[in-house]
């Protein structure tokens, strides 16, 4: 999948169900719900960093 950049995060196609590790994987249902709270693409780099990892955890 390589690195994921804010403007992407719209195409990303969500896996069927939470695989539920402990830290979620990015294609994960509730990491996008998440992200796509946020307003990712207006995002720089760093910021997005700190909103992705927030959203990957439980």
């Amino acid at each position: 999948m390589g690195k994921l950049k804010a403007k992407d995060i719209g195409r990303i196609k969500p896996k069927s169900k939470c695989c539920k590790k402990s830290t979620r994987c990015v294609k994960c249902p509730v990491v996008l719900h998440r992200l796509g709270k946020q307003d990712c693409g207006s995002m720089c780099k760093k910021d997005f960093q700190k909103v992705l990892d927030k959203a990957r955890k439980r």
